[in-house]
C-alpha cells in the first residue's frame, strides 16, 4: 500500500471510529461562576461531586496541594473538532468555580495528537500528568503500550483501536472489548422491528484494515443472531464520487437492511443514491457518529424515505434534553462556560468521563493516587454519569453492554425510534454476542512486564 493511500485509509478510520465532524469554534475564556457567586457541585443525582476541602499532600505525579493536571486527548489539530477541549474547559470551568476536588483545581493539559501523534503526546502525558479523562484519539492503539509502561490510569470518552478498547488501567463506558455492544440493537432490527430483513442483510465499509475488521465483527454478529449477510461492499477509504454503482450492488442483491462502515458524509450521498433508484430499505444503520445536525443536513430529503437509524449505546437522546435534568444541566454548562460550543454524543460521554474523575478522586481525599482513583472508579456497578446515560458496570473489565437506545433520522431532525425501551429511555437486557473470531487482542500490563502491583 502507498504511504499516501494508507494515511487516507487511517483518516478514514478516525472518521468513523472518532467522528470529525466540527462541533463549533472554540470557546471564549470565562474560569469562574462570576465574582461572588456561589456555584453548586452537585451534578444531576450526584451530590457534591466538587467543592472546596482541606488538602495538603503531593501523593502522586499531577497532583499537589492546590491542583490535578490531567491530560485530555484529542486530534483536534487534525480534524478541527474541538468537543473534547469544549467540554473539558466545561468540566473544569464548572468545577473549580465550585471549590475543585476536596479544594484542589483542576488543570486540563491538552494532548492534540494531530492524528499521527498520538506516541509523542502520550510521552508528554507519561512525565506530567496524573491521568487522562475524557478524551480520545483516531489511532489510539500507538499509545497503549507508552501508556501502560508509565501506569497512567484512563477514563476516555471513547476508545478506537482494538489496541486500546479494553486494555487495561482504563475504564471505558462501551462495553467489554470481547463483545459486540450493538448485539441488542441488531436483535432488534432482524428480530422484532423487521423481521423480513434478517435474511438480507448487506455490509459496506471503507477499505482500511480496522474498518474490514468492524465488518468482520458485525457479520459474526448477525450470523450468531439468526441473520444472513448477502453483501459485503468494500469501498475506498476516502470515498467515492459516485455512490450510483454502490446503489445498484445493493439492489441487485436485493439487501433489505444495511450497515455502513465510513464516514457520515459518504453514508448521506449513498442515502441519496438508493433513493434516486427508488429503492428503500428497511433500515440502514447510519451509526452513532452521523447523530447530529451535520449528517441530517447533508442527507436531506432521502431521510424521509430512508429508515436511517443509529444506537447510542445508552446515551440519553439530546434532542429532548428537557425531559432529562442531567443533559439539560450539560447544556446549561456548556451555555456558561463554552457558549459557542456544541454539545455533542461524544461531548456528553466525556462529560460523564469527567464526572466519573471527580467522584473518584474526592473519595480518595488527600491521598490521591493513581490506584486509589482507578480502584474507586471500578467500584461503580451502575455508573450513569449522574443521569447522563443508562447503567454501566465498571466492576467487571469486560462485560457486554445491558442497555441500548435506538434513535431515527429525517430531514427534520433526530427523534427516538420505537424501539421499546423498558427502562426509561433505554431497553434494557439486550442480548450479548462474545465474539469467536481472531481478532486483535487489547494490550495488556503484562505484555509491557508491569502488573497491578506496580500501581501506586
Amino acid at each position: 500500500m502507498k504511504p499516501k493511500t494508507s494515511v487516507v485509509a487511517l483518516v478514514a478510520l478516525a472518521l468513523l471510529a472518532a467522528g470529525c465532524g466540527r462541533s463549533g469554534s472554540g470557546a471564549e475564556e470565562e474560569p469562574t461562576g462570576g465574582a461572588g457567586q456561589v456555584v453548586s457541585g452537585d451534578f444531576g443525582d450526584l451530590k457534591d461531586v466538587c467543592g472546596p476541602g482541606k488538602v495538603t499532600s503531593s501523593p502522586a505525579q499531577g497532583v499537589t496541594a492546590s491542583q490535578i493536571e490531567l491530560g485530555v486527548f484529542s486530534d483536534v489539530g487534525f480534524t478541527k473538532n474541538p468537543e473534547y477541549l469544549d467540554t473539558a474547559k466545561v468540566f473544569t470551568s464548572w468545577c473549580n468555580a465550585a471549590g475543585g476536588i476536596n479544594g484542589r483545581k483542576l488543570v486540563a493539559n491538552i494532548r492534540d495528537a494531530k492524528f499521527m501523534e498520538v506516541r509523542q503526546r502520550m510521552i508528554e502525558s507519561c512525565r506530567e500528568d496524573f491521568a487522562l479523562v475524557g478524551g480520545s484519539a483516531g489511532l489510539d492503539g500507538l499509545g497503549v503500550k507508552d501508556r501502560l509502561s508509565c501506569l497512567l490510569p484512563a477514563l476516555p470518552a471513547q476508545v478506537v483501536q482494538l489496541e486500546n478498547n479494553g486494555s487495561d488501567l482504563q475504564l471505558s463506558q462501551i462495553g467489554g472489548a470481547s463483545y459486540n455492544r450493538y448485539t441488542g440493537y441488531f436483535s432488534w432490527l432482524v428480530k422484532e422491528a423487521h423481521p423480513s430483513s434478517a435474511g438480507a442483510v448487506g455490509i459496506a465499509v471503507g477499505d482500511s484494515p480496522a474498518t474490514k475488521v468492524l465488518g468482520a465483527q458485525t457479520k459474526e454478529t448477525f450470523e450468531a443472531i439468526g441473520g444472513k449477510v448477502v453483501y459485503e461492499g468494500l469501498f475506498p477509504a476516502q470515498g467515492v464520487t459516485n455512490w450510483a454503482p454502490y446503489a445498484q450492488a445493493v439492489k441487485s442483491k436485493g439487501v433489505k437492511g444495511l450497515v455502513f462502515f465510513g464516514s457520515f458524509a459518504d453514508l448521506a450521498k449513498l442515502a441519496q443514491a438508493l433513493t434516486n433508484i427508488n429503492y428503500k430499505l428497511d433500515w440502514i444503520d447510519a451509526n452513532s457518529n452521523s447523530y447530529g445536525p451535520a449528517f441530517v443536513k447533508l442527507a436531506g430529503t432521502s431521510l424521509d424515505f430512508q429508515n436511517a437509524l443509529a444506537d447510542l449505546s445508552g446515551v440519553y437522546p439530546l434532542e429532548n434534553a428537557s425531559a432529562n435534568p442531567a443533559t439539560k444541566q450539560v447544556l446549561d454548562l456548556f451555555a456558561r462556560y463554552a457558549p459557542k460550543g456544541q454539545v455533542t454524543l461524544q461531548a456528553v460521554r466525556a462529560f460523564s468521563s469527567w464526572l466519573l474523575f471527580a467522584k473518584s478522586a474526592k473519595a480518595c481525599g488527600d491521598a490521591l493516587t493513581r490506584k486509589c482513583l482507578y480502584e474507586t472508579a471500578r467500584k461503580e456497578a451502575a455508573w450513569t454519569g449522574g443521569g447522563l446515560m443508562a447503567p454501566v458496570d465498571f466492576t467487571k473489565q469486560d462485560a457486554p453492554l445491558s442497555c441500548f437506545n435506538v434513535e431515527k433520522a429525517s430531514s427534520q431532525g433526530w427523534k427516538p425510534a420505537d424501539f421499546k425501551p423498558n427502562q426509561g429511555a433505554y431497553r434494557c437486557g439486550a442480548p450479548a454476542h462474545k465474539f469467536t473470531g481472531t481478532y486483535i487482542k487489547p494490550v495488556t500490563l503484562a505484555d509491557v512486564g508491569k502488573s497491578m502491583n506496580d500501581l501506586k
